[in-house]
């Protein structure tokens, strides 16, 4: 994709609520605001066709001549996440039904079912009518299709397709039934047409882990189906702009790295919970820009104020909404959009922020915040967009790994991979340390360090990959719960960690799991690491070695004595294995030692709380540094001179950076990253 033009900011905006005098009003209050892009008409399908063949975009067609007098960009989208009452009335194919087997009425928005034929007939009808009135509307940016896809559907249309599905991807029922391991509780089956979808009408949704993973690739499969109906129409009219689909935040439903392959950009919805570690969202966000092999992404929306649909909905504290702005573009973003434009006056929403309030004008606190974040991203333009991270160190991240691993049963309720791939995110981030989140089918040879938390699925060759990684040199970090099954959820024979076992020198004899408010300890080998011992907890690898060396012994339990933290010499490189999670001291350690041995070292050092990344781009490079306590600190820019985007001074050496204050640092003297 080519630089875009202006650093975007703006976001959703839904004037079917408004008569022409708040339009208006609007309009004054984005330019005061510096709004400069908004994305609409999402919800508009049953306003833009009232009948099904007849449409009405006379009131579209003002609202967009009147943004571009104001020069306000738009992202369009087509309407079809929230289908008209017509249409579910008039195709009985279009509502989906549940996983208890309920046909559901017509209510909720993304309440389809992807694979219904007069659904996608109709999306496509739209779709193309608003690709060929507005494929010459100047201020035309990107095309956003449909809105946050993840509905499940278990109707017969589905049922039908899953079946053809497992045909194309197994060819016989015996591979099937070999793949799937029916032989157990005598679930062979001797003909595709007995296969039924994973529902809580026959409990497979529970009980039978090969058959839900393979539905979830399905419905990807069929998501992406979905997808192409509408963005293949879109391109077709308008070659040179781009088209996605945004994800939802909470991004486990589809396989995101699957659907982004088909998206010309990937945009994502980033709402973290007032209570979150400032780490998480950050992973998130170097998720996404993983989705597009380090490639730019869109943040296309996020909330000015507090949220409606947490449990608990606080406010933004006073400059939070400038530094989680920032935080995107920081990681890799080149839009800031938000949820919403004006704040509805009734429905789910009603309470969800916006940059204009109920109160209706530019009196409120927040207003006052987003036009003064406007005014910098101004200030700003596009200097930093397009930019790259230069990471040395991967995490390796699957979609049907974090799917099979909580399909398990066993060996324990609190598995949940994303807090766990967090756990090893968290100590980099809290370092300075950029990283990247690479698929299994990622190049690791431009890495250091490569992070593989819960290696469960073994698959794409990965384990052969890893050797390569290490032999030449590379450090790897594997965790409990590696090679464990292939891509069908089967146990690999010959005991886990299955064909990594040669690379990281032991195997595994057998798991504990621990309860909540148990723990085990580490004991170090003398002088390795600042502390003798830490704890450890939720689980606990019985592990025997076969060429690695321990560096830490568990403290208790009747495997007391045995390994729990080993090093394995393998080539140029070394292979290193955690066989229990350890306490967050032990990983800000044990992080600290790999990074020297690695020669991996900080953007810069700072106190706790502020972060560091930074975005390269051939002209310059470009360092973030938000502080996200209400209380000032540190920053120590060493001997490098920086050039402070945002107040036009030169700045090095040490620094204090305000609560909640941000930094954007240029400097054209550090290299640029390699072309990937």
């Amino acid at each position: 994709m080519k630089k875009m033009p202006l650093l975007f900011y703006g976001g959703d905006y839904n004037p079917d609520q408004w008569d022409d005098s708040t339009i208006q009003e609007d309009m004054k209050l984005f330019k005061n605001a510096g709004i400069n892009l908004v994305t609409l008409p999402i919800f508009s399908w049953a306003k833009l066709e009232p009948t099904e063949g007849e449409y009405d975009f006379a009131w579209l067609d003002q609202l967009l001549a009147g943004l571009w007098e104001n020069r306000i960009y738009v992202c369009l989208a087509t309407p079809t996440s929230a289908q008209p009452a017509w249409l579910s009335a008039r195709y009985e194919d279009v509502l989906p039904v549940d996983i208890a087997g309920r046909k559901r009425t017509h209510g909720m928005r993304v309440f389809f079912c992807v694979n219904s034929g007069n659904y996608r007939k109709r999306a496509a009808a739209i779709a193309e009518q608003m690709a060929k009135r507005y494929a010459g509307y100047p201020g035309l940016v990107a095309w956003h299709v449909c809105n946050e896809y993840g509905t499940y559907c278990y109707c017969e249309t589905c049922q039908q397709k899953f079946r053809l599905w497992l045909k194309a991807r197994y060819g016989t029922i015996q591979e099937l039934n070999e793949r799937w391991n029916t032989a157990f509780w005598g679930r062979i089956v001797s003909d595709f047409d007995e296969i039924m979808l994973p529902t809580q009408r026959n409990d497979d949704d529970r009980f039978n882990p090969g058959i839900q993973l393979d539905y979830l690739r399905f419905m990807t499969d069929s998501t992406l189906e979905c997808y192409q109906n509408e963005a293949q129409i879109l391109k077709q009219y308008t070659p040179e702009i781009p088209v996605f689909t945004n994800i939802s935040g909470f991004i486990k439903k589809l396989n995101q790295f699957q659907m982004a392959e088909q998206m010309d950009l990937a945009g994502w919805d980033n709402y973290p919970g007032p209570r979150d570690e400032i780490s998480f969202p950050a992973l998130k966000h170097d998720i996404m820009r993983g989705l597009k092999n380090g490639a730019s992404y869109m943040v296309t929306e996020q909330s000015p104020n507090q949220q409606n649909w947490q449990p608990y909905n606080k406010l933004k504290r006073p400059g939070e909404v400038r530094t989680l702005a920032y935080q995107g573009l920081a990681h890799g973003a080149d839009t800031s959009l938000f949820f919403q434009m004006r704040q509805s006056i009734g429905g789910q929403e009603k309470f969800h922020g916006a940059l204009i309030s109920h109160e209706g004008t530019a009196n409120s606190r927040i207003y006052r915040e987003m036009s003064a974040l406007g005014a910098e991203f101004a200030k700003l333009g596009n200097c930093f967009l397009g930019g790259r991270t230069d990471a040395s160190v991967g995490i390796l991240f699957d979609w049907e790994n974090w799917w099979a691993l909580e399909l398990a049963s066993g060996p324990t309720k609190d598995m949940n991979y994303l807090t766990q791939v967090h756990h090893y995110y968290k100590p980099f981030y809290e370092k300075n340390i950029p990283v990247d989140i690479l698929r299994f089918t990622s190049e690791l040879c431009r890495y250091k360090i490569i992070v593989a938390p819960l290696l469960y699925m073994l698959k794409d060759e990965i384990a052969e990959k890893l050797e390569k990684f290490v032999r030449q040199g590379g450090t790897l970090l594997a965790t409990y719960l590696s090679g464990v099954v292939d891509s069908n959820d089967r146990c690999i024979f010959g005991a886990a960690p299955g064909t990594l076992k040669n690379l990281l020198g032991l195997w595994v004899e057998e798991t504990d799991a621990l309860y909540p408010d148990e723990k085990n300890e580490m004991r170090m080998r003398e002088g390795y690491l600042p502390k003798p011992s830490y704890f450890c907890s939720f689980l606990c690898d019985v592990i025997h070695l076969t060429g690695a060396s321990a560096r830490a012994v568990y403290g208790s339990d009747f495997y007391a004595g045995t390994p729990c933290l080993t090093e394995h010499v393998f080539g140029s490189g070394i292979a290193c294995y955690l066989g229990t999670q350890p306490e967050d001291d032990f990983l800000s350690d044990y992080i600290d030692l790999l990074c020297q041995k690695a020669g991996v070292k900080p953007l810069l050092l700072t106190d706790p709380g502020i972060e560091v990344t930074r975005r390269t781009t051939p002209e310059g490079s470009f360092t973030f540094v938000m502080n996200h306590r209400e209380t000032e600190g540190l920053v120590n820019l060493g001997a490098e001179t920086y050039d402070n985007l945002l107040t036009n001074e030169t700045l090095c050496g040490s620094c204090n950076l305000a609560g909640r204050g941000v930094m954007v640092l240029r400097n054209d003297f550090l290299a640029a990253p390699p072309k990937i």
